[in-house]
């Protein structure tokens, strides 16, 4: 056990005393945290240059409601805010792109070469959309079609289409003659605020349940997801590359003379598990303290913190024994490379179903694939982090499950371990790998 602890302590040092693992470990949420910050600063910032569009109206009653609400839009709504200084209002820079309106009206049989030819003004950038729109739209029967070779720009289509229908909706009330302000009045909607249910304190007194914070109610979850997926991917697969240079330098069969296979892989593992709990509990903190610095500690998962160091040990152990049988059986990085493709498809299988498992945590499907161990660190935990939680059995089947794996994992990893690490000049096929497994 002696040999253990000096390899673990010896392959913790190696990690954690790097600059790259300095950088990395400052590097993440710097990135994470900078990604954020640049699209909020990038909100407002956008192309302003105008968009001209061609409106072709075949009803004949919209183009001067379009118009008129272009000219608003134009005039009030795409600069920021105004400022003022020194009892001066001064007008807020333009944020926004104007939309410059031109109204045709051709005869019904030139329609068609019309298209085309507002179709090569778009292509020549001298336009950038055009619309039309069928005559019988006001009655319910037709549509509107907006031509554009940029459907990734949805600022302009939006406008137009809630421009239409506003119109329109304006048209049929004055036909039927109905005042639109008592239709809106009417279909007014109700405004519905999101609370935790109600309890009862010590006194036996009610208390009201708290306003639910949305906004957690998704970060919380997906955080701790993206951490342990984190945490397994940063400290767990430098295991491959770690491996492969000690067989290809000749290093294994010196620690091999030493200590046996086993025990050399175990060491490696424990100091595997030290490395991801120290960047898991820098992260921890900094989110901690993050959240208290804004006035929120009350929505940090603290009771989930010793479920989320449980779960990362054993994956890390699990998904690490699978990254070390990899490195021992391969000769060289392009075949590790392709002998990665299968354990990085199992360690990233919680991705495909987490949407599903947050919207619907109790539901059976959620159940049973977090109690798949391979996705159970992940997808449990998540669980586990929405209200009202899960059944106490249930984490800890998944606890035992995990652990079961595990050793299995780490079992059969010892075996291919233990002849890989010695053999040189090829890497071992899948068949090899397994006959390892089941033969020793």
């Amino acid at each position: 056990m002696r040999k253990v602890l000096v390899i673990a302590v010896r392959e913790f040092q190696a990690s954690v005393r790097t600059k790259a693992f300095i950088i990395t470990l400052v590097a993440m949420p710097v990135m994470m945290g900078g990604s954020i910050a640049v699209q909020l600063l990038l909100k407002d910032k956008e192309d302003i240059s105008s968009r001209g569009i061609a409106i072709i109206d075949q009803t004949g009653e919209l183009h001067g409601a379009i118009e008129t609400a272009a000219n608003k839009r134009n005039t009030e709504d795409i600069f920021a805010k105004a400022e003022e200084r020194n009892g001066v209002q001064i007008k807020g820079a333009q944020i926004k792109p104007a939309f410059e309106i031109k109204t045709l009206d051709p005869p019904a049989d030139a329609v068609d070469e019309l298209k085309f030819e507002l179709s090569e003004q778009i292509r020549n950038k001298e336009l950038f959309a055009f619309a039309i729109i069928e005559p019988s739209v006001i009655d319910g029967a037709g549509q509107l079609y907006y031509y554009s070779n940029s459907p990734t720009y949805r600022a302009l289509p939006t406008w137009l289409r809630t421009t239409v229908n506003d119109t329109v909706r304006e048209i049929r009330f004055d036909r039927e003659g109905i005042d639109p302000s008592v239709v809106a009045k009417a279909s007014e909607e109700v405004r519905r605020q999101d609370r935790d249910l109600v309890t009862k304190d010590a006194s036996g007194a009610i208390v009201e349940g708290r306003t639910t914070n949305r906004a957690a109610s998704f970060a919380i979850p997906f955080g701790l997801m993206m951490l342990m997926f984190m945490v397994v991917m940063v400290g767990a697969s430098p295991l491959v590359n770690s491996v492969l240079e000690e067989k290809m330098q000749r290093i294994a069969e010196v620690l091999l003379g030493s200590v046996p296979p086993f025990q050399l892989m175990l060491g490696k593992l424990i100091g595997t598990v030290g490395v991801s709990l120290t960047i898991s509990t820098v992260y921890l903190a900094g989110a901690y303290a993050a959240v208290a610095y804004a006035g929120y500690a009350s929505l940090f998962p603290t009771h989930l913190l010793w479920w989320f160091l449980l779960y990362q040990c054993l994956a890390v152990f699990m998904f690490g024994s699978l990254f070390i049988a990899v490195g021992a059986a391969c000769s060289d990085m392009k075949e590790s490379q392709s002998m990665l493709m299968p354990v990085m498809l199992v360690v990233v299988s919680p991705m495909f179903v987490w949407m599903a498992v947050l919207k619907a945590p109790s539901a059976t499907f959620a159940v049973i694939v977090s109690l798949i161990p391979p996705a159970t660190p992940t997808l449990m935990l998540m669980r586990q982090s929405i209200p009202p939680g899960v059944p106490t059995w249930q984490p800890l089947l998944g606890v035992v499950l995990v652990a079961l794996t595990t050793l299995l994992f780490v079992f059969v990893a010892g075996r291919i371990f233990r002849v890989g690490m010695l053999m040189q000049g090829k890497g071992a096929k899948f068949g090899e790998m397994l006959r390892w497994a089941l033969r020793g």
